[in-house]
C-alpha cells in the first residue's frame, strides 16, 4: 500500500492529485505510523539512550520546505522516520528508516551535524581510533556498511595534526551509514527481524558517536 501510493506521487507530485488521493495518503501515513510503533520498542530493548514513545516523535513530514529550493515539487516521494534520543529533530545519532521505491535504505548515525557536534565527534575518533576502527572494519559492519556517508573535507579539519594516521576518518562532514533495500525488503514476513539484525550492527556505531555528544 505504502509503495503503491509513492509510486504514484512520484509521477502526479502536485497539490491538486494530492488532495484528490488524501484518503491513500492517509491510509499509507496510518500504516508507516504503525510500523514505527512496532520499530520503537524493539529498538530501545537495545538501545536504551532511546527515549521516544510515540512515531509522531520520530516520522518527517511528508511536505517539503521548497522556499529555498529550485525544486518546486511540494511532497517528499518517500517516507522517513529517526528514531534517536529526542526523536527525529535530536542531535543524537539514531536508527533511520526510509521507504522509496527503489531508493529505500536503512541507515542512521548522525547526518549533518552542527559544527560543535561535529568538531566533538572527530574529537572522539582522534583520541579513540582503535575503538572506532574495530567498529567500522568489522566483517559484520561492513556486510551493511562497507562505507562512511556523504562528502569528505579535503584537507584535514582545522585543530588535528595533518599527518595523524587516520586523517582521512576526520575529514567526513556526516558520519552516517546507509544500507540499500529492495523495494521486497518490506514486504518479507520477516522485515523486523531482518530489520534489528541491520541495527544491531549499526548499535557500536550509534554509541560510539553519543559518547562524544555527551561529552561535548
Amino acid at each position: 500500500m505504502i509503495l503503491e501510493f509513492l509510486i504514484d506521487l512520484q509521477f502526479n507530485n502536485n497539490k491538486i492529485w494530492f488532495n484528490e488521493n488524501n484518503d491513500r495518503y492517509q491510509v499509507s501515513k496510518t500504516g508507516f505510523e504503525q510500523f514505527i510503533e512496532t520499530l520503537i520498542p524493539k529498538l530501545k530493548r537495545m538501545d536504551d539512550s532511546i527515549n521516544v514513545t510515540s512515531p509522531k516523535e520520530c516520522i518527517f513530514r511528508i511536505y517539503r520546505d521548497v522556499r529555498f529550493s529550485k525544486d518546486k515539487e511540494p511532497y517528499k516521494t518517500n517516507f522517513g522516520a529517526l528514531i534517536a534520543k529526542g526523536g527525529r529533530k535530536s542531535p543524537f545519532a539514531g536508527y533511520y528508516i526510509h521507504i522509496e521505491p527503489d531508493k529505500s535504505f536503512i541507515g542512521g548515525g548522525i547526518y549533518m551535524p552542527e559544527s560543535n557536534v561535529l568538531k566533538a565527534i572527530r574529537t572522539e575518533i582522534y583520541e579513540n581510533i582503535k575503538e572506532f576502527n574495530n567498529i567500522i572494519n568489522s566483517s559484520s559492519f561492513k556486510k551493511y556498511f562497507p562505507e562512511i556517508y556523504g562528502d569528505k573535507l579535503k584537507m584535514a579539519p582545522k585543530g588535528f595534526p595533518k599527518d595523524f594516521k587516520d586523517i582521512d576518518l576526520l575529514k567526513y562532514k556526516h558520519y552516517a551509514v546507509a544500507f540499500p533495500v529492495e523495494n521486497s525488503f518490506w514486504l518479507d514476513r520477516s522485515i523486523f527481524e531482518n530489520l534489528m539484525d541491520i541495527f544491531h550492527t549499526q548499535y557500536p556505531f550509534n554509541k560510539f558517536l553519543n559518547k562524544a555528544l555527551i561529552k561535548a
